[in-house]
């Protein structure tokens, strides 16, 4: 089980880091936000909550794969994959809002879900 949950984990840092840097980097133009892929994209959303979303996923990505523990074990992973799950409910919200897909946004919560599931202590 380690090993998926250590895969889970790599896979879910390297998606919301590029998620984030894409979200950060997009440029902007009349207000409206043009990502650099438009897969990551919050269409109709302020550019300023956009960048606060991005620097969201870029922390909890690198708390995902810390090495370090500040905490008892497994803590900071936990509440990273939490901070992500419930960002995930948020934006499959709006999207769903929006009659679009939250089918990402579900894998990702669910992928989230299992972190959080299988570093919990025994």
């Amino acid at each position: 089980m380690g090993t998926v949950l250590w895969f889970a984990q790599i896979l879910m840092a390297a998606l919301f880091l590029f998620a984030g840097f894409t979200k950060i980097f997009a440029r902007r133009s009349e207000g409206v936000v043009h990502p650099l892929s438009p897969g990551f994209a919050l269409p109709g959303m302020r550019y300023e909550i956009v960048t606060v979303i991005g620097l969201l996923e870029i922390a909890f990505a690198i708390c995902l794969v810390l090495p370090v523990d500040l905490l008892p074990p497994n803590v900071v992973p936990r509440l990273a994959a939490a901070g992500l799950a419930l960002l995930m409910i948020v934006i499959s919200v709006y999207h769903t809002r929006r009659h679009e897909t939250a089918v990402p946004q579900v894998v990702l919560f669910l992928m989230a879900v299992l972190v959080i599931v299988g570093r919990w202590p025994h």
